[in-house]
């Protein structure tokens, strides 16, 4: 029994090893400024992905798995989601790994995560999947495409790793600033979507309608003059100058009732709707003001960076 067990626990040594060893080909150190690297994955030819948030000057350099050491460029970061893309002139060949979604993904998987330390070796740690959600948006106001929250720790240097499933396939990247006490992965649809955008537009748009907004009820005589369906919807408090919603018209005390022809009620349906708008797009108002019902038209806009 003893023997089986050890040559278990050897085949599952010598699995993770070679895991381990696969991502030392497209893993990278990222020295942006902090006093400690963080890590970064090569993404495709010329493109490395990174932790935002380690990131603190313009100076970036990366350190492959030879201790060659390259400078950087900052294509454009996302705080929201913690990606950073850098734009790097040489590579090594064959750095680019295999990608994978989190489609079959179950949580009790086990999972390895892949960074530099900040001498540039390679480090890892293992654990298991520990929770898998739906599409999210997080604090910092980025659209993450699902919740994954792996068991592991994250070491110093290892902000930006990579997580690998057990056939050597990059998941997405590591961090540790999107929810707290807890490491998250940004999967690699989100990174993809990250990247193409950044890339393009060298930013990420965060439509925004320029209101602050509060839950009220409906009063039930307003309900049935307007023939409005539900019993609550959102007032209007406060309304920023210049901002898409100043310029469409809409106005302090204004009570949103739908947004492109769906009820309203809360904020968080608000945010959903907005947070799959595209540059360019619009959303359609419907409001009471006097007694009176009311449609607007927004064209949405970039929320001005501060």
């Amino acid at each position: 029994m003893a023997i089986a067990v050890q040559g278990q626990w050897e085949t599952l040594s010598s699995q993770f090893a070679e895991v381990a060893a696969h991502a030392d080909k497209f893993v990278v150190a990222v020295h942006g400024g902090r006093r400690l690297a963080g890590s970064g994955i090569c993404w495709r030819a010329g493109i490395v992905v990174t932790a935002s948030h380690m990131l603190r000057r313009d100076e970036i350099e990366v350190t492959f798995a030879n201790k060659s050491r390259q400078k950087a460029t900052l294509a454009g970061r996302d705080p929201g989601t913690d990606v950073a893309v850098l734009r790097i002139d040489h590579q090594q060949p064959g750095a680019f790994p295999q990608l994978a979604g989190i489609g079959d993904l179950r949580v009790g998987h086990i999972v390895l995560a892949a960074g530099r330390s900040t001498l540039g070796d390679l480090s890892a740690s293992a654990g298991i999947v520990a929770r898998l959600g739906v599409g999210w948006q997080t604090w910092r106001g980025g659209k993450i495409d699902a919740l994954v929250r792996p068991d592991v720790t994250l070491y110093p240097g290892q902000s930006g790793s990579a997580l690998l499933d057990s056939k050597s396939r990059v998941l997405g990247m590591n961090t540790a600033v999107l929810a707290l006490a807890a490491t998250i992965t940004v999967p690699t649809a989100t990174i993809e979507r990250v990247v193409e955008e950044i890339l393009e537009h060298g930013s990420i748009f965060r439509p925004y309608l320029g209101l602050a907004m509060q839950p009220v009820a409906v009063p039930p005589d307003l309900g049935k003059k307007l023939k409005i369906a539900s019993d609550s919807a959102l007032m209007v408090m406060q309304v920023e100058p210049q901002s898409p919603s100043a310029t469409a018209g809409m106005m302090l005390g204004d009570i949103i009732l739908t947004m492109n022809d769906q009820p309203v009620t809360g904020i968080e349906q608000i945010q959903g709707a907005l947070g799959s708008a595209k540059r360019g797009d619009s959303v359609s108002l419907t409001y009471a003001r006097g007694g009176e019902l009311g449609t607007l038209t927004v064209k949405l806009a970039d929320r001005p960076r501060r």
